[in-house]
Formats: C-alpha cells, sequence, structure tokens
C-alpha cells in the first residue's frame, strides 16, 4: 500500500456519530489500507445561538455545519444523521454529491428536561418549547419520538445549535422546556439530576464526492470494519473518547468518568448500504414533515454504484 497512499480529507466528527472512524485514525487502520486521512474543522464559524423565533427549518441552510466545508470542496466526505443527509443531498452544490452507505455507530439521544420540570412522560411535552438543531439527527429523532405520543401540531419546536453543550445549557437556564441530548452529555445531564424522559437510536450515513470510488471507499470500510470489533471487544476503553473529545474545551464534561457513559448507548456495527425499503421510507416520512419537497425519486440521494462496490469489496 505504501506506494498507493491515497489522501481523503473527512469532515471532522465526534464520537457519538464517528466513533469507529476515529479509532481507525488513531489506531493506524486508514493507514494499513493505504488512506491518508486528514480533518476539516467543519465547526469553525458556526452559529450556536437559541433561535426559539425560529420554528421549523424552512428556509435555513442544511449545510449550516455538516457539509459545509464538502460543499466549499474543502472536504471529500462528511457523516451525518441519515435523515439530515437526505436533505443535503438534494440541496447539494456538488454535483456528484450522493450518500454512500450507512455510517458504524448507532447513535444514541434522549429527550431531557430539568430536575424541576413538570414533565414525566413523553405525552407531557405536548405544547412544550423543545430546542433542536434543524436538520441534525436530533431534530428527526424528537420528530420520530413525540408523534407516536401526540397530535403533530402539538410538538413545538424551535431552532438551537447543533452541539449538545449549547442546548443543554438553553435547557438548564430555562430558555426552553427541553432538549435531546446525545453522549456525554446525556450522561452528564442525569449526573445533574436531569429526566430522560424518552430515549431512541437513530442511524447516519456518508456523503461523498467522486473523489470517493468505490475502491476508495471499500478501503474506508475494511478500517472501519476492524475498528467495530475493538470497540465491541472493549467498550469500557472506547467509552473515554466521548471524555476525551469534549474535556478540553468543557471542563465540567472533563469531571465525567468513562464509567458514567452506559455502555447500552454505545451501539456500533459494520457499515452496510442503506437498505431499499428504508430508503423509500425514509423519503416519505422525511416529506410527509414538508421537508424534501423537491426529490421526486428518493434514489437519487444515493450513488448506488459506490454503495455496492464499496460495501461488497469491502467484506
Amino acid at each position: 500500500m505504501a506506494n498507493n497512499l491515497k489522501k481523503l480529507v473527512l469532515e471532522t466528527t465526534a464520537p457519538f456519530q464517528g466513533l469507529c472512524e476515529l479509532v481507525a485514525y488513531d489506531e493506524g487502520l486508514f493507514e494499513k489500507e493505504g488512506l491518508v486521512v486528514e480533518w476539516a474543522d467543519r465547526d469553525k464559524g458556526v452559529d450556536k445561538s437559541i433561535r426559539t423565533d425560529i420554528t421549523d427549518p424552512t428556509g435555513l441552510n442544511a449545510h449550516s455545519s455538516h457539509g459545509k466545508l464538502f460543499e466549499q470542496g474543502k472536504a471529500d466526505m462528511y457523516n451525518a444523521c441519515e435523515w439530515g443527509n437526505y436533505c443535503r443531498v438534494q440541496d447539494t452544490k456538488v454535483d456528484s454529491g450522493r450518500q454512500i452507505g450507512r455510517r458504524a455507530i448507532v447513535t444514541f439521544a434522549g429527550i431531557v428536561v430539568r430536575a424541576e420540570s413538570d414533565v414525566f412522560t413523553a405525552q407531557q411535552l405536548a405544547g412544550k418549547l423543545i430546542g433542536v438543531p434543524f436538520f441534525f439527527g436530533t431534530h428527526y429523532l424528537t420528530l420520530h419520538m413525540l408523534e407516536g405520543f401526540m397530535p403533530r401540531d402539538d410538538i413545538k419546536l424551535c431552532k438551537a445549535p447543533n452541539g449538545s453543550r449549547y442546548r443543554y445549557d438553553a435547557m438548564m437556564s430555562g430558555e426552553i422546556d427541553a432538549t435531546t441530548l446525545t453522549e456525554p452529555y446525556l450522561s452528564l445531564a442525569v449526573k445533574n439530576g436531569c429526566r430522560v424522559v424518552c430515549s431512541a437510536f437513530y442511524h447516519g450515513t456518508e456523503v461523498a464526492s467522486d473523489k470517493v470510488d468505490a475502491e476508495t471507499y471499500a478501503r474506508f470500510n475494511r478500517a472501519v470494519k476492524e475498528a467495530v470489533k475493538r470497540v465491541n471487544a472493549n467498550k469500557p476503553k472506547y467509552a473515554q473518547y466521548f471524555i476525551d473529545y469534549h474535556k478540553e474545551k468543557d471542563p465540567e464534561i472533563g469531571k465525567l468518568n468513562a464509567s458514567d457513559i452506559p455502555l447500552g448507548h454505545i451501539v456500533v456495527v459494520d457499515p452496510a448500504p442503506i437498505p431499499d425499503q428504508e430508503l423509500e421510507n425514509t423519503a416519505q416520512w422525511i416529506q410527509s414533515w414538508g421537508m424534501l419537497g423537491e426529490t421526486a425519486d428518493h434514489n437519487e440521494l444515493v450513488n448506488i454504484e459506490v454503495q455496492a462496490g464499496g460495501h461488497f469489496a469491502g467484506d
């Protein structure tokens, strides 16, 4: 592989959405597959304000963080929640930008309220102001979790930033009634007395330009699959990633121990193609919420050739 190295620029990723990619990078698994991975900081300059007056994603930029550098030609690939990536691919200015398969981690998140909140069940969130980052996984997950407990019109959302720290602070200050958090902030909230009202897992996908062909993606997947094996063999060890990633910028997270994060919240699987029926069902569900309106054929959101070749060759 030494004479066949290929550089791949990825947008930065936190452990809750990219644990196995981070492990593969740190433990030399990408290099073993002939990939030189570099990271581009997608969060630089991103607006982190709460906007309680913005209550739906209409007119907002789906590439405000995830995909921002990809759209500028500064990254070759990024991963984010599957629902949001459907919308990002629809709106992309990169002609070849398509989803090419599901990422390894299955993200866990929960809707959280303060200890003194009068909300104890999901039904009691009806009419309460819930801060979500529109077009991100915790936005769509909130809709999925709550629409089974109340009429859609009773779900009240507002624009909150990506990055659980900012939403956690807004919830604790009372600016919003509730928010949806990922790890390690979900565990921090629980440790500080907050209640998790409901929780669930969700998938994410990778979006790539034509710089990522099937062979390159197969190399990437082989490295990630090895990382999946290592994480599943020793979750207590790799739970530390959730602490280490944030502790320098967030001293409160540095006070957590890896043992504070339930191992059941860390679920990683081999990356895989998006199943055809799930692709169709997901697109229809997003459209039912008034998004993805410009997509007539959901198959256009995926590079079927790279997805098939990259996963098959990666086995």
